[in-house]
């Protein structure tokens, strides 16, 4: 991990701008923390459209992490940004689209296809990103990952211990051997689903939330479309990560 630049933002938060190998990154750090001090790590994950176009979200998420006591990072996806293109994910993006516009279901040939090779590059890449992070003096388990895209969150929860927890964006566009993966996630997990999501079908998030093998989970459904999410539901996930990534709660409370 190399970093490449540095700025404070509001309330003392660094952030930094990172290169693990040829992945751009972004670590952001509250101003509590030091090699003496360290902070729990939570990992910021977002849809394939670029770190640039996805920063005012991330970086809003960062400081409300901060203000929690947490430092976090993202990095970008294979595919997006200046990364190179993956070509068989873009034509299965392009089948998507035209199936949606003509009012016609996505079949799952589909969705694997755009899914499954973003996946299988996508957590390699942040188990890597997570080596580095925890090697950072100021920076320590445990380890929470927050956001989409869900299959990449699943089969990151399902392999790496390191995660004790995860808030996830519900989606749909699931592959069906992803479901099979879910159900041996057994974190617990926060998940937040929008009810009129224009983009996701309401009824296979239903099914995905019912698969997870987790004995905590927890479903925070709210009116409304895709960009609609209330404040409250976000407090709530920070209140969640609180419970089990806090340091200075007891280990027993942190499961419960």
């Amino acid at each position: 991990m190399q970093f490449t630049s540095e700025q404070r933002v509001d309330d003392g938060v660094l952030e930094r701008a990172f290169t693990l190998g040829e992945i751009p990154g972004i670590l952001w750090t509250p101003a509590s923390a030091s090699a003496s001090t360290p902070v729990p790590l939570i990992l910021l994950g977002h849809p394939p459209l670029g770190l640039r176009r996805m920063y005012p979200r991330l970086v809003d998420r960062a400081r409300q992490a901060a203000a929690d006591g947490f430092a976090s990072a993202t990095i970008e996806l294979p595919g997006s940004g200046d990364r190179p293109r993956m070509p068989a994910v873009e034509q299965a993006r392009a089948a998507m689209r035209r199936a949606m516009e003509a009012g016609e279901p996505v079949g799952d040939e589909i969705v694997d296809a755009l899914v499954l090779p973003l996946v299988d590059r996508a957590v390699p890449e942040w188990r890597a990103a997570l080596d580095a992070l925890l090697a950072l003096p100021e920076v320590e388990g445990p380890v929470g990952f927050s956001g989409g895209v869900i299959s990449v969150a699943i089969r990151l929860a399902a392999v790496e211990p390191r995660i004790v927890a995860a808030g996830l964006f519900a989606g749909s566009f699931v592959p069906r051997s992803v479901f099979e993966e879910a159900r041996r996630v057994t974190i617990p997990l926060h998940v937040l689903l929008q009810w009129d999501d224009e983009g996701n079908d309401r009824q296979a998030a239903l099914d995905l939330f019912d698969a997870f093998g987790s004995k905590e989970k927890t479903l925070n459904a709210n009116m409304g479309g895709h960009t609609g999410v209330p404040q409250f539901a976000g407090d709530a996930a920070g209140q969640f990560f609180a419970r089990h990534l806090r340091r200075d709660r007891p280990a027993a409370d942190r499961r419960s």
